[in-house]
């Protein structure tokens, strides 16, 4: 009788492993990096657990344990527990509600203790990623009906809606890159086009005068409608589909934008959108400066929204072409970055190896990202296949995010970087995501659902 499993090396891709605890081990070393004083005794603070970088690094072994047993755990409970742990998952989100600490802003994180902190948000990207597995792979479901696409994108957005109401805006736009595990599956590309198109359409109405767009958006309806003049006498609904997306456009950008920013939109997050497309943001009124100059006595910081990227390039442009060193950083080691052991620890890495270390940097994460996608296109169950591009999409999403935030390229939104930046609960998620599609791949051959 032969054992299925005999060891827990059996299958197991082991070149996500080390991606994994590399980009770990270079996590700890940023952020010890950024937290050393000179003259601190080295031994004593990675194990007094009082620093940074020791309880970085007590999580990075508790994530190996936690990986560990994933290894040993069967596949199928993984699908078994998949809808289980999602009810879980909004538990936790509304749990927020009722208990949940105020932290830098954000009202989504529910404190245990003074040494411990949880962020539902954050944990719940994996409870979505299983769930949307495993209701993709059903047999009864159609991905190409309205009705099936309709329910991924719920599965997928709940928790972006409570995330929202908690204040923990940036959290919740990642569960919007779900959406391309969903066109993987068969989504229309039509919807992809139609959110990028909108996403344009926002930054212009930011960039250009109303009245300019207008024109612009009015002039593009008249050259499509020249274009396509011969489809539009054979089929006169064409007409009436490139008015209808004209009349949209434009009502978007005379009604809708600026409700959004006016009365959705903290004053805050939207001079952070203004400073990202390189304009300055004037209040309407004096009702909004004060908010914004409340929101600056809350966070304890008395520098304009712009300091922190401003701060994190000059960072990174003085580490030059091969970085000062480690420990010689002059601008994150006398902490001119905020938040730079988080949000903003890719500064850190610039720094400290300068551009040639930065970009094999993120040659790693490219080659974790590619590593990822072949896993996902050879296995046999839709479910697995289905989990892995949803790790693959939410890490790309992260990682493109917070390089570009620390470049000032992307609005500041506080997105982690994975498996580097400070926080347990971003390092056990991503680890417990990475460790459960390795565990997934080691069964390629099985059929879960």
């Amino acid at each position: 009788m032969s054992q299925r499993n005999p060891t827990i090396s059996k299958g197991v891709d082991w070149s996500l492993v080390w991606i994994w605890f590399t980009l770990c081990a270079i996590g700890v070393t940023s952020i010890f990096s950024a937290s050393y004083h000179n003259g601190d005794n080295i031994v004593q603070g990675f194990i007094s657990l009082k620093t940074e970088y020791s309880r970085q690094l007590l999580f990075l072994v508790i994530s190996g344990i936690l990986g560990t047993f994933i290894l040993l755990t069967d596949s199928k409970f993984f699908t078994a527990t998949a809808n289980l742990g999602y009810a879980f998952g909004i538990f936790l989100l509304l749990l927020v509600f009722p208990f949940h600490s105020r932290v830098k802003g954000t009202e989504s994180i529910i404190r245990f203790g003074s040494a411990f902190q949880l962020q539902p948000a954050d944990l719940c990207k994996l409870f979505v990623n299983l769930a949307l597995a495993k209701y993709l792979s059903r047999v009864e479901t159609n991905f190409t009906r309205p009705r099936s696409q309709l329910i991924a994108t719920v599965i997928a957005l709940v928790p972006a809606m409570l995330s929202i109401m908690q204040k923990e805006t940036g959290l919740s736009l990642v569960y919007f890159s779900f959406f391309l595990v969903m066109f993987r599956e068969g989504l229309p590309p039509s919807i992809l086009v139609i959110g990028f198109s909108f996403a344009v359409l926002v930054v212009a109405t930011l960039l250009l005068e109303p009245n300019t767009l207008a024109l612009i958006l009015t002039a593009i309806a008249i050259g499509a409608i020249y274009i396509l003049r011969k489809v539009i006498k054979r089929n006169r609904s064409m007409l009436f589909l490139i008015v209808g997306i004209w009349f949209v456009c434009v009502g978007v950008q005379r009604f809708v934008v600026p409700f959004a920013f006016d009365h959705v939109f903290k004053p805050y997050q939207v001079k952070r959108i203004y400073d990202a497309i390189g304009k300055d943001y004037v209040p309407k009124d004096q009702a909004t400066e004060v908010a914004l100059e409340s929101e600056v006595k809350t966070s304890g910081k008395k520098k304009d929204n712009n300091y922190n990227v401003k701060q994190s390039k000059i960072a990174i442009g003085s580490g030059g072409f091969i970085g000062k060193g480690l420990l010689k950083g002059t601008q994150t080691r006398y902490d001119f970055v905020p938040e730079q052991k988080t949000d903003f620890i890719f500064c850190t890495i610039g720094e400290g190896f300068g551009f040639l270390g930065s970009m094999i940097f993120l040659g790693i994460y490219i080659l974790l990202l590619m590593r990822i996608v072949t896993v996902a296109e050879r296995q046999r169950s839709v479910f697995s296949r289905c989990y892995a591009y949803g790790v693959a999409s939410v890490l790309f999403f992260h990682i493109v995010i917070n390089v570009c935030m620390t470049l000032g390229l992307a609005p500041v939104i506080g997105i982690p970087l994975p498996f580097v930046s400070y926080g347990g609960t971003s390092l056990l998620t991503f680890s417990v995501m990475l460790f459960i599609l390795v565990r997934l791949d080691a069964d390629r051959q099985m059929v879960l659902r």
